[in-house]
């Protein structure tokens, strides 16, 4: 196992971040006595976000970092890219058949991972703008088409989906809870930062920057779009309570659309409202993403003893979430009193036992081994001379990577009250 010395803790820090704000966002409701709650204001949306974001971070840190692996080296990492999104897939589909009321993200984890890899050999100038282009074209793409394509269910893909394949396809896509084809835009802009030397603190700064500047100006572009310019009217005019799932349109603006907005006037696409993406909402919540990593990167420059919960939480984020949506439908529902309370203490407990006397998390280990067995070989060299993939620690966001150098050198929320045929999960 590759010591701490050479993880980039920052990034295992706001992995961290992400998967206990989504646990927050699966528990707490997103609506008390007609007001969406703080905790939703804060994590809704944006803990997904983070942790699709960190996704493109951990390959680029799989995949050379500063410089990008090329020929053999590549191909061999894109194996091993797939046979880990395998894994997530395998481990999405099983979760999904759990009645845990969370939208399970990992089955579009895994065909995320899929789909940026033509993208692993890029430098971060041409991940930013591929990312730019993806979060203006396919939004508007995804207008035009939604209305042609099946009905959504509002379920987490399951075994069971796989009898309905192209409902699956369309729903991992374009009409489900995290439509895969506009979330390559996090998975590329992560990439894009994983790509520059993040343990220099110059990096950190400019990334919280860049970050704060995006989330804020996509707030200030929709607050005109919607205010001044007849936004919020047009919403009005063209979309009835039941484009809404039966929710006052404030709640809605302010809560969820569960991956997708109506596609009754174009003015939708101004929007900023979690899990709505689009163009705007990818921006914010992007931007977001990138100022909790910068600003994780500057506190963790290196492991730091009150941090240590919280990096172990992140070094094994697929196991760790597991164990969570299992709670959920099982041993500590949301219904229990004191429930987040008591999924973040065994997360945290969990996470740092497991972390300080046995290293790497289970599933991770198991999506380890299958990656590296994909891309030729257990150690740092392959078949052919190429260099094989080795992961460190773990995480579902992406493949484990918080070691910088050539390898080296969210579930909706159900807003209440809900008027819908049946309640969306969380997210």
């Amino acid at each position: 196992m590759l010591g701490a010395a050479r993880r980039v803790v920052g990034v295992d820090a706001a992995r961290g971040v992400a998967l206990l704000g989504m646990m927050t966002v699966h528990v707490q409701p997103a609506v008390v006595d007609g007001r969406v709650t703080p905790a939703y204001l804060v994590a809704g949306g944006r803990s997904a976000a983070l942790f699709a974001l960190l996704a493109g971070v951990g390959l680029a840190l799989a995949t050379g970092g500063v410089r990008p692996r090329t020929g053999e080296g590549l191909r061999a990492a894109r194996r091993g890219v797939v046979a880990r999104a395998a894994v997530i897939v395998v481990v999405g589909l099983l979760l999904g058949e759990l009645e845990s009321r969370v939208a399970v993200i990992l089955v579009h984890y895994g065909l995320l991972f899929v789909l940026v890899l033509p993208f692993l050999g890029w430098g971060p100038g041409r991940l930013a703008v591929a990312a730019a282009v993806v979060a203006v074209v396919v939004p508007a793409l995804g207008h035009v088409v939604r209305p042609l394509l099946p009905d959504r269910t509002y379920g987490s893909p399951s075994l069971s989906s796989l009898e309905t394949p192209l409902q699956l396809l369309t729903e991992l896509t374009l009409t489900g809870y995290y439509p895969t084809l506009a979330w390559t835009a996090y998975v590329l802009v992560g990439l894009a930062v994983g790509r520059l030397p993040l343990r220099r603190a110059g990096t950190a700064v400019r990334v919280v920057v860049a970050g704060l500047a995006l989330a804020v100006g996509a707030r200030v572009v929709s607050g005109l779009l919607l205010g001044p310019l007849g936004g919020r009217a047009g919403i009005e005019q063209a979309t009835g309570a039941a484009h809404l799932l039966g929710r006052d349109l404030d709640i809605a603006l302010r809560t969820s659309m569960y991956g997708a907005t109506p596609t009754t006037t174009w003015w939708w696409l101004a929007v900023v409202t979690p899990h709505s993406t689009t163009p705007l909402d990818l921006a914010h919540t992007a931007g977001v993403a990138l100022a909790v990593l910068g600003v994780c990167l500057l506190v963790l420059p290196r492991p730091r003893w009150f941090a240590a919960p919280l990096v172990a939480v992140g070094s094994m984020t697929l196991s760790l979430y597991t164990l969570h949506v299992v709670l959920l439908s099982t041993l500590l529902p949301r219904d229990l009193p004191y429930a987040l309370w008591w999924h973040v203490v065994v997360a945290l407990g969990v996470g740092l036992v497991w972390r300080t006397f046995v290293g790497r998390g289970p599933l991770e280990a198991v999506a380890a081994r299958a990656s590296a067995l994909a891309a030729g070989g257990w150690g740092p060299a392959g078949p052919a001379g190429s260099a094989a993939l080795r992961w460190p620690e773990g995480s579902v966001g992406g493949p484990e990577g918080s070691v910088e150098g050539r390898t080296g050198p969210e579930g909706p929320e159900d807003p209440h009250p809900h008027a819908g045929p049946s309640p969306p999960p969380r997210r």
